[in-house]
């Protein structure tokens, strides 16, 4: 065998390719470091790039650059598999998503250790669109803006999903929305529902509701982008401008209730607005005497009905103001009319209007009171407002129960109907007792002991 020349000595010494020997340099745990290097030139900063001594960019003998996706799959599967070459895995972008299995996976990297599996790995953090592993000093920052391709976007998805971890899911979602477009994003989404649940909760919580209100749409989930449409009204202050928003929903693909509550909304706001319009310049008694505290502008259908009632009781029905107006237009049951309006008119001491809530004729045309509520809890409310105790009495004594109408009475110390009832039970022992908490000489004292002096009656006891 000829000798070589010195300058073929000098080029296979110089040279950065090395020629085959039969060193140790060329076992097995030599090569497992060298891909391992190689590997760790992904998982860099994209700023460490800068550094790089020159702009000539490396080669493999494959002729794919050093450091790039395909040639770190490839060194690392052939160092752990020996003899077989494996490529970054392919996916299938449509919904139905098919994982390959690989030697060297995503999950290696959201791992942090490719190598050594005994290790104990913690969960990702996010900074600044990078994901950065606690507890492994091999593992550096890594850079989603490697993933360029639609697949390799998709694959890093699904890897985060198999991970199970909230954090790096929604850092590969941040990653996804920056560089994919709306129409496809939604369209990987619709067939990852983990991923999907993630994104929409993302997109709460940043109040980004324009986009799920795309989102939903895309999803054909029509209902929930039209609530979630809805919702924007509570981001508009002006009352006009908040009208016109609500009547522009009307039109919304809602459920049947839904679209019944934002019609009702929308006719609420619409009356208010007339009504504090005209209310801000009235000059009625009724104002000067109890000045308004609070314009009546957004205030749900309750509060609106009291204060009509309060300011606007015995007006016209034609009238957007008038209480049965309003009971009629918003459907308010008779309980509820009942209860707002009692409130109102015995907050004004109108007492003559208490009696009218209540007062019904009969197909003879007798009249009596009836109420849907219990005439114990309107005495409740009358006493609250300081009613007199013959207005309080006549109420007392509409109860039908006797036990609950003793109860009542004696809570609020309705005398005549505690003598009366006793009287009635014939219980002279709790006539004498009731006797003594009276003040003497009092006329509730005398009738007691009328009572006790009457021989025609005979007590129980």
């Amino acid at each position: 065998v000829s000798r070589a020349k010195p300058e073929d000595d000098e080029y296979w010494n110089s040279s950065k390719f090395k020629a085959f020997t039969f060193d140790d340099d060329d076992d097995e745990f030599s090569r497992l470091k060298e891909s391992k290097r190689a590997v760790n030139s992904i998982l860099v900063d994209d700023d460490d790039d800068e550094e790089e001594e020159d702009g000539v960019e490396r080669v493999s003998w494959s002729g794919e650059p050093v450091g790039s996706i395909s040639w770190s799959v490839k060194e690392t599967a052939s160092s752990i598999r020996s003899g077989s070459e494996q490529s970054f895995p392919k996916i299938d972008t449509t919904p139905s998503l098919s994982k390959q299995g690989s030697g060297y996976s995503l999950s290696s990297l959201f791992k942090g250790d490719l190598y050594d599996t005994a290790v104990r790995t913690y969960a990702p953090e996010l900074s600044h669109r990078k994901v950065r592993w606690k507890g492994n000093t091999r593992a550096g920052a890594f850079s989603l803006e490697k993933f360029r391709s639609l697949q390799d976007k998709l694959l890093l998805l699904d890897e985060a999903v198999a991970v199970y971890d909230g954090n790096l899911i929604t850092a590969v979602l941040i990653y996804l929305k920056k560089s994919l477009s709306k129409e496809i994003l939604f369209r990987e989404l619709m067939a990852r529902d983990v991923a999907l649940r993630h994104y929409v909760h993302y997109l709460k919580e940043m109040g980004e509701q324009k986009l799920l209100v795309e989102l939903m749409k895309a999803l054909g989930r029509t209902e929930d982008m039209a609530l979630m449409q809805y919702k924007e009204h509570l981001n508009i202050k002006d009352e006009g401008q908040r009208r016109d928003f609500l009547k522009s929903c009307l039109g919304l693909p809602f459920s049947q209730d839904d679209a019944t509550h934002v019609q009702d909304h929308y006719t609420l706001l619409e009356r208010q607005i007339i009504i504090e319009a005209s209310d801000k310049k009235a000059d009625a008694e009724i104002f000067k005497k109890f000045p308004r505290k609070a314009s009546i502008l957004n205030m749900p259908i309750i509060t609106t009905l009291y204060y009509s009632c309060f300011y606007h009781y015995g007006e016209s029905e034609g009238t957007y103001s008038s209480p049965e107006n309003i009971r009629k237009t918003f459907r308010i049951s008779e309980k509820q009319y009942i209860l707002t309006a009692l409130g109102a008119r015995a907050k004004l001491k109108s007492w003559f209007d208490v009696d009218s809530l209540f007062n019904t004729k009969n197909w003879l045309g007798y009249t009596k009171k009836r109420s849907p509520i219990g005439f114990h809890r309107v005495v409740d409310i009358l006493q609250k407002n300081s009613a007199p105790v013959n207005v309080l009495q006549e109420y007392v004594n509409l109860i039908d129960s006797p036990e609950l109408k003793l109860s009542v009475a004696l809570k609020y110390k309705c005398h005549d109907i505690v003598i009366n009832t006793y009287r009635d039970l014939k219980d002279r022992q709790e006539l004498v007792v009731y006797r003594e908490k009276l003040e003497r000489d009092s006329p509730e004292y005398r009738k007691i002991q009328e009572l006790l002096n009457n021989v025609q009656i005979r007590w129980k006891n």
